[in-house]
Formats: C-alpha cells, sequence, structure tokens
C-alpha cells in the first residue's frame, strides 16, 4: 500500500501540471467557442468565424499545403531512406548532412531566404544572367511553392532518421532470398518493405502533421502579419486575431480545425488497423 501511495506521489506533479498546463486550457477553448452567454445562439461564433473570408483562405492554404507536402515529405524520405539503408561512408556522410537544416536557426534559415528569393535575391541574379526577367517569388503565387519547397528542405532529413529506423527491422535475409526470387526492386518493395513500414505510416503522417504548422514561422518573419494571399495560413490570422484579442474568434476557429484533423487521424488509423489484420 505504501509503494501505491508513493508512485501516486511521483506522478502526482505531472497529473497536475497536465491539468493546469493543458487540460484546463481546452476546456476553457471549448467554453469560449460556444456561445452560451448571449442570444446569438450556440453555434453563433462558428457561424461568425466561417463567414470571414480571410479564414476561408487561410483554412484553404494551410490544407493545401499538408495534401502537397505531406505526400511530398513521406514518399521522398521514404525513398531516400531505402537508397541509403546499406550502411556505407557515403551514406553515412549523406546522412549528417540532410540533418543539418534542422539545426540551422529559424532567423538564419529566414536570412537564407532573402538573399535567395528575394527580388534583387541571388535566385532573380540567376535568372536575369540566362536572360529570363526577374520574378516576384515572395509576393506573388509562387510564394506558396517556396512555402513548400523550404518545408521539404527543412524537414527532409529527420523523416530519413525516422525511416531508417523503421527499415533497420527488416531482416537482410528475407532482401536475399528475394533477389534470388526475382530481380525486380518494386516487387521487393511491395511484398517485404511495405508490409513491414506501413504499420509505422500512422506515426510519421501524425508527425508530419503537427510539423506542418512549424512552418509559420518562416513565413511570418520574411512577409509579417500579412504576407501574399497564397502564403497566407492559419496560424498568420490566428496571430492577427490574438493581436486584437479576439479570443471568441480564435477559440471556435481552433475547434473548426481541429475537427478535420481528428477525422483524418482516426480514419488513418482505422485504415492501418484494417490492413494489419489483412
Amino acid at each position: 500500500m505504501k509503494k501505491k501511495w508513493k508512485g501516486i506521489g511521483f506522478v502526482l506533479p505531472h497529473l497536475i501540471g497536465v491539468g493546469i498546463f493543458f487540460l484546463i486550457p481546452y476546456i476553457d477553448v471549448f467554453i469560449r467557442a460556444f456561445n452560451f452567454k448571449t442570444d446569438g445562439g450556440i453555434f453563433s461564433h462558428f457561424n461568425k468565424v466561417l463567414h470571414i473570408q480571410p479564414f476561408l483562405l487561410a483554412a484553404g492554404n494551410t490544407g493545401k499545403f499538408i495534401l502537397i507536402s505531406l505526400p511530398l515529405l513521406i514518399i521522398l524520405s521514404l525513398l531516400i531512406a531505402m537508397a541509403l539503408r546499406r550502411v556505407s561512408v557515403v551514406a553515412n556522410v549523406i546522412k549528417s548532412a540532410m540533418l543539418i537544416p534542422m539545426a540551422i536557426p529559424t532567423v538564419s534559415v529566414v536570412l537564407m531566404w532573402k538573399v535567395m528569393f528575394s527580388y534583387k535575391g541571388f535566385l532573380n541574379a540567376a535568372l536575369n544572367y540566362i536572360g529570363m526577367e526577374d520574378k516576384p517569388w515572395l509576393t506573388s503565387s509562387a510564394a506558396f511553392s517556396v512555402l513548400v519547397i523550404s518545408y521539404l528542405w527543412k524537414n527532409l532529413g529527420y523523416y530519413v532518421i525516422l525511416w531508417l529506423a523503421i527499415l533497420a527491422q527488416v531482416p537482410d535475409m528475407l532482401y536475399e532470398a528475394a533477389a534470388l526470387e526475382t530481380s525486380s526492386k518494386i516487387v521487393v518493395f511491395f511484398r517485404i518493405t511495405l508490409p513491414v513500414v506501413k504499420n509505422s505510416v500512422f506515426m510519421i503522417v501524425v508527425l508530419a502533421i503537427v510539423n506542418s504548422f512549424k512552418v509559420f514561422r518562416e513565413a511570418y518573419l520574411v512577409a509579417g502579419n500579412y504576407p501574399d494571399s497564397s502564403m497566407y495560413m492559419l496560424q498568420h490570422i490566428f496571430s492577427n486575431w490574438f493581436t486584437g484579442l479576439e479570443v471568441n474568434k480564435m477559440a471556435a476557429g481552433a475547434v473548426l480545425t481541429s475537427i478535420p484533423i481528428f477525422i483524418l487521424v482516426f480514419i488513418f488509423q482505422t485504415c492501418i488497423k484494417v490492413s494489419s489484420k489483412d
């Protein structure tokens, strides 16, 4: 009995911290999102947010960013990890080099963005050199492509390392046996590699979704609160609402944003469980 209470004593400070800094704010967000205090209706905050054009623009851009960047990130990192699976000096050097973007401070990344993509930056200078016209990369629709490329550049190495850890679970003898039966790498991937990695795809996808929201720092420091409409994300509008202390809009927007994410994660997790049983 004493050991039980000792265990509870060790866990209790952590539970109190989670309750104060995590659970209570979550409950407060839901209370503020639903309008219980006025006669406008319980869903009036949601109705107001859904009729705000900048919110719809930001939600569309964020959804588009996730739908484009996540598949690219997951597929590219998996292919690179498979190419680097064999231990060699060159592979180890490439692995280390791919982690360098994660070690670069955000301020340095922003400076690199400006040097590379500003109107008088390195990329436009290169275009001028080959006889092409300048392009406003950060103040036109091309800003979205710049955002996707920068996200892939910064996070690709991290997911390559994750995939390498997952691929290490596949015994080499399976690949050796498959090499005797077929020389097709596609067949080996679908019959050996994919059944092993598919159970870990859920973790990779959830991490990628969470990390996709961290791209806001670079976009904010480069273009401020109001960037080009193609690069205007949910984080921008939440930041602007926070500056104006529009708490009810923030709460309603946060709940609306979380619903499709939870549905997507639930569907994906269910598909993974079903495929695992098969």
